[in-house]
């Protein structure tokens, strides 16, 4: 007889961890968030996008009639002013997983606050390619067959708005030495161009061989300029790649319109008369570079 009581009290505590496991959190929260973010890599894998899980995530939620985005992606005007309008994806592994593999998915505010959490997802198969995806598919079940219908939260954008005042806050007088700093970096190029000018006036009556030279490294400078870079939105800014896609600078939003900081450098990137200038100085001297950015 305490053996069968025994045996009932191991079935009953399995039947309840089980049922733990598979506890859906606040699902319906997810209304209140207009945008997914998914980061490139997952804590628990070694690579960016190993077995492609990260796109597998990003396509699920798309499927589904979420907006998702991967975090390099160009993101929508209001999200890149605006973060708490998203909930971040973090797949993860479940623990007791011997002979399977157990996915959940948690969804963090801006705050990194849990929101959502979604069922655990399984498989038994061996092959982790495999078994990773049927794990997260079947995990995706708690998004999948929820009626998602986004529901603008004023308490949500009053905070993302506070974050975003507290992220990017500048005071006064950081505003004003900053914009003293443009003004002196914009009268230090405008020199520049006029010293250019006066060259080139100069140059007018080089000889013929040594005009020849010129245009040829004239168009060196074109072909440089040329070079085509891509502006992705970041927290307060951009990073800026080129076509490798590798990251050639990091630009922090000025209280100027089309004016950008360059971080970690004594450099500001500008538009004027519809191209993008990069200007630098250095201490000793000052230079200046035409950009092909797309923003």
């Amino acid at each position: 007889m305490k053996h069968i009581a025994l045996i009932f009290s191991m079935v009953v505590l399995i039947s309840f961890n089980g049922f733990s496991q598979d506890e859906v959190i606040n699902v319906e929260a997810i209304d209140n968030y207009k945008y997914i973010i998914v980061p490139l890599k997952y804590e628990f894998l070694s690579d960016t996008d190993q077995y492609q899980i990260n796109s597998l995530t990003k396509f699920l939620f798309n499927k589904y009639g979420y907006t998702a985005f991967l975090e390099n992606d160009p993101f929508p005007e209001d999200l890149r002013r605006n973060r708490c309008l998203a909930l971040k994806a973090e797949v993860v592994k479940d623990r007791g997983g011997f002979l399977s593999t157990k996915l959940i998915i948690n969804l963090m505010d801006c705050n990194g606050q849990l929101i959502v959490a979604s069922k655990v997802g399984k498989s038994r198969e061996k092959e982790f390619k495999i078994s990773y995806n049927l794990a997260l598919r079947n995990a995706f079940e708690t998004f999948q067959f929820h009626n998602y219908n986004y529901k603008s939260d004023p308490k949500i954008e009053a905070l993302s708005s506070n974050l975003n005042n507290e992220s990017s806050n500048i005071s006064n007088e950081e505003t004003k030495k900053a914009e003293e700093e443009i003004e002196r970096l914009k009268q230090e190029v405008a020199a520049l161009k006029q010293e250019k000018v006066e060259e080139k006036s100069a140059m007018v009556a080089v000889p013929e061989p040594i005009a020849k030279d010129e245009k040829l490294a004239h168009t060196k400078v074109l072909s440089e300029a040329s070079h085509v870079l891509f502006a992705q939105p970041i927290s307060n800014g951009f990073q800026v790649v080129d076509t490798t896609p590798k990251v050639v600078m990091i630009l922090l939003e000025t209280p100027k319109t089309n004016t950008f900081i360059v971080k970690d450098q004594n450099a500001i990137v500008y538009k004027e008369d519809g191209f993008w200038y990069l200007s630098k100085n250095d201490g000793k001297s000052t230079s200046l570079e035409t950009l092909n950015i797309k923003f």
